[in-house]
């Protein structure tokens, strides 16, 4: 069936189309990839196309010895390219990705409420507790994943309560009676927890605008923080049987949890290689990863499953029974792990076939190489078997397959009755409204 409500669409600002071999095509615009205009680009074409936000993931780290062949983890802090993009942009959402791990929550909840009062209530925060990155922060080693999306939960509570610490009524520019604002409106938050101390209030007032909160994580713990706080749900879903599974998972957890199953929207990352043939879409996917480094992809597989194919033979295939026992190793996503394994369990693929599948080469995203009509056959059939409530682009190979998602995928998307014809709201929040 069609679903009752479009769907919520977002753009990623990593620019997933530079991966692989994407970024030697002469037109890639490599060169211009730590400047704003780049994102900028991508911002206005997503918000002519009418698309809810745009979406910058973040790491804090980089993995040096992979430099050479790509340009890997390197990027611009998310939330001040963000601020570059607020005055050249009016309607579209605005998601930066900031972690609870590394950083203070009162920091994290001025910066995130100035950009909403710069973006004029166009600001989301993708919520991250980081698997990388310790080393760069003063920290021994990574928390454990319950204690990470513990202090999660604590620095999320205190960054809402810090932005209505100071809440907008109380600013009442009053010049005939020379009242700027309400003292007595704005109160500490006095918060003592098992992470954080913040006496508060916050020293800006709320913009009015409500923040939407997107959470990444699809482990156990990632998704009971998610089911209690969070608007989006952004997963790798590489199948509608994965995205079903957890989308029924996090209603029954939100519910739990006193909300609306309703509230919590899952969006999958949706890995797009385009052209106008299938062959030449495999192509592009094929080129893109023309390079594959088989030592690092076999030493990522071993990390996560403990499968060993450095000497397999290239004619053998692989089956659940060669599989190690579950050992979770430290800095290892227990999302992606849990992918790969599914994967090996259920299908026998050969060491090469392996290698080119998202659970290996990415982040186990849902993919499609191949025409727009591919795309939007697809994209259609996800909605209607109720999997999910959008997606959240990832562009794959080159700037044509942005291009043509934006400029011909969407269109045929509102054509089928699936996604806006134009913006009914000016805020994040209003976006994420059923229409």
């Amino acid at each position: 069936m069609t679903p009752r409500n479009g769907l919520h669409i977002g753009m990623s600002l990593a620019p997933t189309w530079l991966s692989g071999e994407g970024w030697r095509r002469p037109d890639s615009r490599v060169e211009t990839l730590f400047g704003s205009d780049f994102a900028l680009d991508i911002a206005r074409r997503s918000e002519a196309a009418h698309l809810d936000f745009v979406f910058r993931p973040d790491v804090s780290c980089v993995v040096a010895d992979a430099l050479e062949s790509g340009s890997g983890f390197t990027s611009l802090d998310p939330t001040l390219l963000l601020a570059a993009l607020t005055r050249e942009t009016s309607r579209i959402g605005l998601v930066t990705t900031i972690s609870t791990t590394f950083f203070p929550p009162y920091l994290v909840a001025r910066q995130l409420q100035s950009l909403n009062w710069l973006s004029q209530g166009r600001v989301g925060w993708n919520i991250v507790t980081a698997l990388q990155g310790h080393e760069n922060f003063g920290l021994a080693a990574m928390p454990s994943a319950e204690e990470r999306y513990a202090r999660a939960a604590e620095f999320t509570e205190v960054v809402q309560r810090l932005w209505r610490s100071f809440p907008q009524q109380a600013l009442l520019i009053d010049r005939a009676n020379g009242r700027y604002a309400d003292p007595a409106q704005v109160q500490a938050i006095a918060h003592e927890g098992d992470f954080h101390k913040v006496q508060g209030p916050l020293n800006l007032p709320e913009q009015g605008a409500r923040i939407p909160l997107i959470q990444a994580g699809a482990s156990d713990s990632g998704r009971d923080f998610a089911a209690r706080v969070a608007d989006i749900v952004f997963a790798p879903t590489p199948d509608q049987e994965a995205a079903a599974e957890l989308r029924r998972d996090l209603s029954r957890r939100a519910e739990r949890h006193g909300r609306n199953a309703a509230d919590i929207r899952l969006l999958p990352g949706l890995s797009l290689f385009l052209a106008d043939t299938r062959e030449e879409a495999r192509e592009l996917f094929m080129a893109t990863h023309a390079r594959v480094d088989v030592a690092r992809k076999h030493a990522s597989i071993k990390q996560m499953t403990g499968l060993d194919l450095a000497a397999w033979p290239s004619d053998r295939r692989i089956h659940a029974s060669d599989l190690p026992p579950l050992q979770l190793q430290p800095g290892a996503s227990r999302t992606h792990v849990g992918l790969l394994r599914r994967l090996i369990e259920r299908e026998s693929l050969l060491p090469s076939e392996l290698l080119m599948r998202p659970e290996v080469l990415s982040a186990a995203h849902w993919q499609v190489i191949g025409t727009v009509d591919d795309a939007v056959d697809e994209i259609a059939d996800w909605a209607e078997a109720g999997v999910m409530d959008g997606f959240i682009a990832a562009p794959g190979g080159s700037f044509g397959s942005v291009y043509r998602f934006l400029d011909e995928v969407v269109p045929r998307l509102v054509e089928r009755g699936l996604f806006r014809a134009r913006y009914q709201g000016s805020t994040f929040a209003e976006h994420l409204r059923r229409y």
